[in-house]
């Protein structure tokens, strides 16, 4: 379940035709997994200026332009899940430091790739207690 819906030419009116298609894009896939998880409500927000997307049981996800060339799905740089997707998908995917995807904006989106990304966003406190009980 969705809360609220923000428009991206709304909230990025100043970007090109391309960046504002590969972020709604991005919206998109956001909302699929989330829908595809099951019973989850999804806040939608703005924070520091970027669409923001959030569960109980994970971490926000940011979505913004990184480049003129390349759009960011942007995560808590405290948590280890860059470390984790880069481990993960090194090859096939490009990161900025422990805070990013990036995704170029003349390319399709690497959607095999970032659904289990998002998955792993959404539920991230969840999988992190989950691991903390199996640890002890």
């Amino acid at each position: 379940m969705m809360n609220k819906n923000y428009d991206i030419p709304e909230i990025y009116n100043n970007y090109t035709d391309l960046q504002q298609e590969k972020l709604i894009e991005l919206k998109q896939l956001i909302m699929n997994v989330a829908n595809n998880l099951g019973d989850m409500t999804i806040q939608e927000s703005l924070k520091w200026g970027q669409l923001t997307f959030s569960s109980k049981l994970g971490t926000p996800i940011r979505i913004d332009r990184f480049s003129d060339s390349q759009i960011g799905l942007f995560v808590h740089c405290q948590t280890t899940l860059v470390e984790e997707w880069r481990e993960l998908f090194g090859d096939s995917l490009d990161f900025s430091k422990n805070r990013a995807i990036l995704l170029s904006v003349n390319s399709e989106l690497p959607i095999e790739e970032l659904t289990p990304c998002i998955q792993m966003a959404l539920t991230y406190h969840k999988s992190k207690g989950t691991k903390k009980l199996v640890q002890r």
